[in-house]
């Protein structure tokens, strides 16, 4: 198989986190680091690695940017992370998925057809954070949007590939967010449980 092209990785590290009694959210530690560190560790290999949301801690080399305006939800984010992509191929992530690994971000990547490729959970819904996509595509997809508008809607005209993940026994889903409390509770004690030293099989799809 020939190499994967470059690609660059947006994760979307905002909002309000107002369930969570306003902390910033991909900060809160599942597993014994944080969300965000472990989506960016998924994304280790990118040439570019770009959070979108308040200065926050991030590793060496990581850039961090302010979505434009402040607070204006997940496209102008979206809008925002883009302008800093150089490459052909960006994976497009949230911020809050303490169990995204490496491997099903190569799954993606391998997968790539058409416009994107996305992960589908085990109800049937688009993770629409949770994929990579042509970058001149989602850029040009994003660039006429003023005004709230939603994800689902922004990318409904693509052309996407749809990935369903096989979850092994003993592991948490890749797609696990963490946007309540309870959410957090139980995304800690998967954590807390997960069967060590298991290798995941290639995604199915």
């Amino acid at each position: 198989m020939p190499p994967l092209p470059a690609y660059a990785a947006v994760v979307l590290a905002g909002g309000r986190a107002a369930r969570m009694g306003g902390q910033a959210k991909p900060q809160l530690d599942v597993g014994g680091r944080s969300m965000l560190a472990a989506v960016l560790a998924a994304v280790a290999d990118a040439e570019q690695r770009i959070v979108v949301g308040p200065p926050q801690p991030v590793p060496a080399g990581v850039v961090v940017v302010r979505e434009e305006p402040p607070r204006g939800g997940p496209v102008a984010a979206m809008r925002t992370g883009l302008t800093q992509v150089s490459s052909e191929v960006v994976a497009l992530l949230a911020g809050d998925l303490p169990f995204l690994t490496a491997g099903l971000v190569r799954s993606l990547r391998e997968r790539l057809t058409g416009d994107g490729v996305l992960v589908v959970d085990d109800t049937g819904q688009d993770q629409l954070l949770l994929g990579v996509w042509r970058t001149a595509t989602l850029r040009a997809a994003v660039a006429d949007v003023s005004g709230p508008t939603s994800v689902r809607k922004v990318l409904a005209p693509l052309a996407v590939r749809r990935l369903h993940p096989v979850v092994p026994p003993g592991q948490p889903p890749p797609w696990t967010d963490c946007d309540t409390p309870a959410e957090l509770a139980r995304a800690r004690a998967a954590a807390a449980r997960r069967v060590p030293g298991r290798v995941p099989p290639r995604p199915a799809g």
